[in-house]
C-alpha cells in the first residue's frame, strides 16, 4: 500500500518513534542536522506541541500511551505517595491504571511490538513482544520472553545510558556511552522493524533526554561539547531515516517527544524554600540541632504535625491536608485560603540574583481529572527557563544550587512529526492527542476509554 492508499485513509499499521525530550527549536532550527525529520514533515506535517503538567518523563509516557491525564493514569511523577500514608514509591508499569494503546490494539486482535518505553517495567507478556525501558534493572529483566532476550543479547542491547558519566567535568566517556547505547537500541529496533510482523511498532529513543540533561547548555552557549551534541542528533536523525526506509508502504509514521528542553542554570530546592517560608518543618530528635537537620531528615515521614505543605519533583506542591495526609494540619475549611496563600508566596519567589522562579502556577483541580486524582498535587509550578524545581527532604540547606546538569525539561516545546498526509499538527496539539490518533490510525475502537485528547487523523 502506497502514498495514495494512505491518502484515502486505508492505513491500519502504525509506527511510533519516541524521541525523549527533543525540543522543537532544536529540530526546526537545524534542517542540516535533521533532514529526515524535515522530510517527514514535508510529506505529512509537523510542529511544536505541548507536554502535560507536570512535564516529567514518568508522568508523560503513561499519559502519552493512554491518552489520559495523570488523574486517569495514577502516575504524577518519578515519586508518588501511597494513599493514606507518608510512604512513597517509584511508579512502575502496574501503577499505570489506564489502558495503553498497545493493550487496546491487542484486545482487537492486532500485534504490538513495544520497545524501551519508560514506565513499562515489569514488561507485559500479554502483547506480541515488549522490552521495558527506563527503570528496568537490567536487560534480562526488560525482556518479555526468552526469544526477545536472545535478540537483545545478540545485539548488545542496553537499557539506558550510564548517567553518572555525565557528572564528570570531562564528558568524553558520557558521549561515547550515549552513542553506544543509541547504536545498540537501533540494532534491536531495526531487527524488529524488518521482521514486519506487527500492526503497531512503538519504540522510544531515551538517550536524547540524557544527552540534553548534560550537554544542552553547551549547545545553547556554544560550549565545549556543542559539536558532540549536534553530532549525536545527526546520528539519531539518520537512524530515524533508516527505519523509515525499512517500514512497509502501508505504515503511517509518527515521531514525537514527551516534553521539550531548555538550558538549566540553577536547581531550586522547593522543600527548603517551604521550610524557610514557614510552610514546612520536621520532627527532629531533641538532641539534634537544626544545623545538622539535613543529615537526619530521611523523607516525607519526617515532616512535623505542624507542617502545612511539602513538595515532590518536579514542582508539585501538596498541602498537608486533614483526612488525606496521615498527620494533616490544614482543615478542609482552611484549604481554599491556604492554597491561595501558597500560590501567592510562590508567585513572589525570587532567586538570589533577582529573577522570578515560577513562570506559572496550575491548580491540580484544573488539570487532573479521573479515578486516581486523590493523590494529585494541589498545585504545580512551571518554572521560568533556567530553573529546575527539586524537592530534597534532606542533604542540603541551600535553596539554590548548581548541579552537574545544564539542561532541563520544558512544558511548551515538545515535537510531533508525521508522514501521514491525513494528519494536521495544529497550534493547540498536546501530548494527550497522540493516543487517540494512534487508535484511529489502527482502526481500533476507543469509545469506552474516555480519552482526554482528540485524534489528529482525518476520518
Amino acid at each position: 500500500m502506497g502514498l495514495f492508499d494512505r491518502l484515502g485513509g486505508d492505513s491500519s499499521r502504525v509506527a511510533f518513534l519516541g524521541v525523549d525530550g527533543v525540543p522543537f527549536e532544536l529540530v526546526d532550527g537545524h534542517p542540516d542536522v535533521f533532514p529526515n525529520l524535515h522530510e517527514i514533515a514535508e510529506d505529512g506535517d509537523g510542529g511544536r506541541i505541548s507536554s502535560i503538567v507536570p512535564p516529567e518523563s514518568s508522568a508523560c509516557w503513561p499519559a502519552l500511551t493512554t491518552g489520559r491525564n495523570p488523574g486517569g493514569t495514577g502516575v504524577y511523577g518519578f515519586q508518588d505517595r501511597e494513599r493514606g500514608s507518608y510512604d512513597t514509591y517509584v511508579p512502575l508499569s502496574h501503577h499505570v491504571e489506564a489502558e495503553r494503546v498497545w493493550d487496546r490494539a491487542t484486545m482487537e486482535g492486532l500485534d504490538a511490538t513495544v520497545l524501551n518505553v519508560p514506565v513499562t517495567y515489569p514488561p507485559s507478556d500479554s502483547v506480541q513482544r515488549m522490552v521495558s525501558g527506563f527503570l528496568s534493572p537490567g536487560v534480562e529483566d526488560a525482556a518479555s520472553d526468552d526469544d526477545v532476550l536472545e535478540v537483545l543479547k545478540e545485539h548488545g542491547y542496553r537499557v539506558d545510558v550510564d548517567a553518572s558519566l555525565g557528572h564528570e567535568d570531562d564528558k568524553t566517556e558520557f558521549v561515547e556511552d550515549a552513542h553506544e547505547t543509541l547504536d545498540a537500541r537501533q540494532r534491536v529496533f531495526r531487527h524488529y522493524v524488518e521482521a514486519d510482523d506487527w500492526d503497531l511498532f512503538f519504540g522510544v529513543y531515551m538517550t536524547s533526554d540524557r544527552v540534553n540533561h548534560f550537554l544542552y547548555g553547551d549547545y545553547v552557549d556554544n560550549g565545549e561539547y556543542r559539536e558532540e551534541f549536534l553530532e549525536f542528533y545527526r546520528k539519531l536523525d539518520r537512524y530515524i531515516g533508516e527505519l523509515r526506509e525499512a517500514f512497509a508502504d502501508d505504515v503511517s509514521l509518527i515521531v514525537a517527544s514527551d516534553h521539550g528542553f531548555t538550558k538549566l542554570e540553577r536547581e531550586a530546592n522547593c522543600n527548603e524554600w517551604l521550610r524557610r517560608n514557614g510552610w514546612l518543618d520536621f520532627d527532629l530528635e531533641e538532641d539534634v540541632d537544626e544545623d545538622s537537620q539535613e543529615e537526619k531528615v530521611d523523607g516525607l515521614d519526617d515532616i512535623a504535625d505542624t507542617a502545612r505543605a511539602y513538595s515532590f519533583i518536579p514542582g508539585r506542591f501538596y498541602l498537608n491536608l486533614e483526612g488525606r495526609e496521615p498527620r494533616g494540619s490544614v482543615s478542609e475549611d482552611e484549604y481554599g485560603n491556604e492554597l491561595a496563600k501558597l500560590e501567592s508566596d510562590l508567585e513572589g519567589w525570587m532567586s538570589d540574583d533577582g529573577r522570578r522562579v515560577c513562570r506559572r502556577l496550575v491548580r491540580g483541580s484544573e488539570v487532573f481529572d479521573g479515578d486516581h486524582d486523590d493523590i494529585a498535587p494541589d498545585l504545580v509550578a512551571i518554572p521560568e527557563d533556567g530553573f529546575d524545581l527539586k524537592s530534597k527532604f534532606g542533604g542540603s540547606r541551600e535553596v539554590f544550587e548548581k548541579g552537574p546538569r545544564n539542561g532541563m525539561h520544558k512544558f511548551e516545546n515538545a515535537v510531533l512529526y508525521t508522514d501521514d498526509p491525513g494528519m494536521e499538527v495544529g497550534d493547540d496539539v498536546d501530548l494527550l492527542d497522540i493516543a487517540p490518533t494512534l487508535l484511529e490510525l489502527l482502526d481500533v475502537g476507543e469509545e469506552d476509554l474516555s480519552l482526554d485528547g482528540e485524534s489528529l487523523a482525518s476520518s
